[in-house]
């Protein structure tokens, strides 16, 4: 499966009957899927579908989902009241002494209120049908639009984390080269420092002493740091080769990679490991920062 980001934008609009309509997706960053779906009044019955076709393209991210729906041509239709019609008459006909006996004419008609009414025609059943289905149609092509779009960023972010993870595993191997790192070094400044404990100590147990040394060389020894840090490298590179949802995962191993720099820093007896550190530490910083955007 391919990388998505989390934002992206997608419209589709189309017309069902006599009906035109419009779906407008925007998306961002987001710990899960959350969907915020605007629906016209009348129309709620479709959220269910809506929410499981999101839930079939999409694992994570802020969805912004709105339908907006209305009348491609004025239909109107008189509906006549036959019962206020039929009143009206019954009442002439009693009234035939009193008022002028002339036929009714149309326009008299719709002057007296309640017996014409002019509205929308009514939609029967399958015609609403029809037209969800063809709504709802619309919808999985903006959301493929949309996971198109999200594909598409997703392949360029995927592409700027493998140089981040290259430039990690750089500067690892520069640490890891760095000559403060040899033997011999390591023994000098072993040497030095139990001879400092030595000086400021007026008398210090053997066993102490070796505690002291082993703290020492403890705090020496980038070994495992760097073993680690190569180990989370090869993770974050079959993550992004291997595509789909792998965000958390990511995240997950920028904490790690973060641990390690932040040792690798507080270990450091030399200058350019520092240096290497603190870049590390830069690096991983927009690594992280970089992966918040990945599904």
């Amino acid at each position: 499966m391919p990388l998505q980001s989390m934002t992206g934008f997608a419209r589709r609009e189309g017309s069902s009957g006599r009906y035109r309509w419009a779906w407008e997706l925007r998306s961002v960053n987001g710990k899960g899927l959350d969907m915020r779906l605007r629906l016209p009044p009348g129309l709620e019955r479709l959220e269910p579908d809506c929410r499981r076709l999101a839930a079939q393209h999409f694992s994570r991210g802020n969805l912004q989902v709105g339908l907006s729906l209305g009348a491609a041509e004025a239909s109107i239709e008189a509906v006549l009241n036959e019962e206020a019609l039929a009143a009206v008459l019954k009442l002439r006909e009693r009234l035939g002494d009193v008022i002028d006996p002339a036929p009714l004419k149309l326009d008299t008609l719709l002057s007296i209120r309640g017996i014409i009414d002019f509205r929308e025609p009514d939609e029967s059943e399958n015609e609403r049908a029809s037209r969800d289905a063809e709504i709802l149609v619309g919808l999985e092509q903006a959301l493929a639009d949309l996971q198109t779009m999200r594909e598409e960023e997703g392949k360029a972010l995927g592409q700027v984390l493998l140089a981040q993870v290259d430039r990690i595993e750089r500067l690892t191997a520069t640490v890891e080269d760095d000559p403060s790192r040899s033997p011999s070094s390591i023994a000098d400044r072993l040497a030095q420092q139990v001879s400092m404990i030595m000086d400021n100590a007026s008398s210090i147990d053997r066993e102490r002493l070796y505690a002291e040394v082993a703290l020492l060389a403890t705090k020496a020894d980038l070994r495992e740091e760097l073993d680690r840090l190569g180990s989370h490298v090869a993770a974050a590179r079959d993550l992004l080769t291997k595509g789909g949802p792998v965000g958390r995962k990511l995240d997950f191993l920028a904490q790690e990679f973060n641990r390690e720099s932040n040792t690798i820093c507080s270990k450091s007896n030399a200058a350019a490991v520092s240096a290497a550190g603190i870049e590390l530490k830069v690096v991983i910083d927009q690594f992280r920062e970089q992966v918040q955007n990945l599904e």
